[in-house]
């Protein structure tokens, strides 16, 4: 691929041809605040916090739209550029609420950072206007229309990764708003994982764990046999939140909506934790090696009585290819039987 020379904040640079400038920027380790820009989608130029100066150009312009040319000479601090920053940041706070004690997104929020690194105060700022209804929330998702910037990722991703368009924007009395058609949204989450703010979260319960809080544990989802690879929150051994992990696996983020939002029956009180072994009439708890002698002796009685086709075997998707083979390598080879079944084939 062809190369492209251009400068940067003094630095020689070659980036790649067809990239932005804000692209050419991070390749070479060169920070740009963005609000709304997502490595995953189309530049969507709302936020306003990525302009920059190039030699040549009449005003700043959005580095997450600008494509590298030869010769660019680029420059990404400047006064000119802070003050701009900073009013695309009072712009969008002029309507959203500094609620951050209660946001489920406090601690790992884009906005709440780069307003404490331009130094913005609450007390610079008039109180919001009056507050906005809920436009839609659905089973597993809620949206904040107070707290939402309209950066619009949310919107790109249900279109751009998803194909599902379930988002777009509406405007009542003269202010812009999500739109939610509810007949074409699946549940996935992709808007719930972009989301840079606390627009969107989710709506099983409240707020369960801060993010400097919980222990972040990478793991691969158990659903199907996809491997796809998600970021468990845990606090107090107690999966409170699910995340896909980013630019990893096969998902590359992206989860269903199982694998988002199906983590609940984690902590439930109703899960069996120890083996029960049916005694009297009533089931007590065991230890795995007498339920496995128990297990043993039935399957042994059963093949005696009545063949061993009398006994079948059921297999998860839940397990791994290895699980799984070694399941019905135990059907066939010891139990004699090849009526295997498993619960993904329909």
């Amino acid at each position: 691929m062809n190369t492209i020379q251009l400068t940067i904040d003094g630095r020689e640079i070659a980036a790649k041809e067809g990239d932005t400038v804000l692209q050419a920027a991070r390749s070479a380790g060169i920070r740009i605040p963005t609000l709304c820009y997502h490595e995953r989608l189309n530049p969507i130029a709302s936020c306003g916090m990525c302009y920059v100066e190039i030699g040549g150009y009449s005003e700043p312009v959005q580095s997450c739209a600008t494509p590298v040319a030869p010769g660019m000479d680029v420059v990404t601090q400047s006064e000119v550029l802070t003050d701009m920053r900073k009013e695309s940041l009072q712009r969008l706070l002029l309507h959203h609420p500094l609620d951050c004690p209660i946001c489920d997104k406090a601690g790992e929020c884009r906005l709440q950072d780069l307003v404490f690194e331009y130094g913005i105060h609450a007390d610079e700022l008039q109180p919001p206007a009056k507050p906005r209804e809920v436009v839609y929330a659905t089973s597993l998702i809620k949206y904040w229309p107070d707290r939402c910037v309209l950066c619009l990722r949310c919107v790109t991703a249900c279109k751009e990764v998803k194909g599902v368009c379930a988002l777009g924007v509406a405007e009542t009395e003269g202010r812009r708003h999500l739109e939610f058609y509810p007949e074409r949204c699946v549940s996935c989450g992709e808007c719930l994982q972009l989301c840079p703010v606390g627009a969107l979260t989710e709506n099983l319960s409240p707020t369960k764990g801060r993010a400097f809080l919980v222990n972040k544990v990478p793991t691969t989802c158990t659903y199907c046999g996809c491997g796809c690879q998600m970021e468990l929150s845990v606090l107090d051994n107690r999966v409170v939140d699910v995340k896909g992990k980013d630019d990893a696996g096969v998902n590359q983020a992206s989860l269903c909506v199982k694998g988002r939002f199906g983590y609940e029956f984690i902590s439930s009180d109703q899960r069996l934790t120890k083996p029960l072994v049916k005694k009297d009439g009533e089931f007590q708890e065991v230890d795995w090696d007498q339920a496995i002698r128990v297990v043993a002796r039935r399957f042994n009685q059963v093949k005696k009585e009545h063949g061993a086709d009398a006994i079948g075997g059921f297999s998860s998707a839940r397990c791994t290819n290895e699980d799984n083979y070694l399941f019905q390598k135990f059907m066939r080879a010891v139990i004699g039987t090849n009526n295997v079944d498993h619960c993904a084939r329909l």
